[in-house]
């Protein structure tokens, strides 16, 4: 139904930013609230951030609120995910995610609760 495909990964230092991004194609963009998601080897995905598609409302992991900042472009049909103060526990690839479904009494953070995936960009921070 949707097309994502992230791109702005890369190798950083810690302390660093870095801009990732999700740019997306298909349905109309606007009808879906938009995720990020991050795996590191071994671990399960876990969630990071969160973006309405109404209110551009925003809900953030613990390990991210402070650091990182979600925002979305309805125009360019476009997601992003600034991080800022990066730390080596950051290193994973990161996956942007759509889902049409909306809840009114909670944000979506679980992966189970997306549907579109993109194919994730890799970002690795060093010590």
């Amino acid at each position: 139904q949707v097309q994502l495909v992230e791109s702005g990964g890369g190798l950083v230092q810690a302390g660093g930013s870095l801009r990732l991004s999700c740019a997306a194609s298909g349905r109309t963009f606007s009808s879906y609230d938009m995720g990020w998601f991050r795996q590191a080897p071994g671990k399960e995905r876990e969630f990071v951030a969160t973006i309405r598609r109404s209110d551009g409302s925003t809900y953030y992991a613990d390990s991210a609120k402070g650091r990182f900042t979600i925002s979305r472009d309805n125009a360019k049909t476009t997601v992003y995910l600034q991080m800022n103060s990066l730390k080596p526990e950051d290193t994973a690839v990161y996956y942007c995610a759509a889902t049409p479904k909306y809840y009114t009494i909670r944000y979506s953070t679980s992966p189970r609760d997306y549907d579109y995936w993109g194919q994730g960009t890799q970002v690795t921070v060093s010590s």
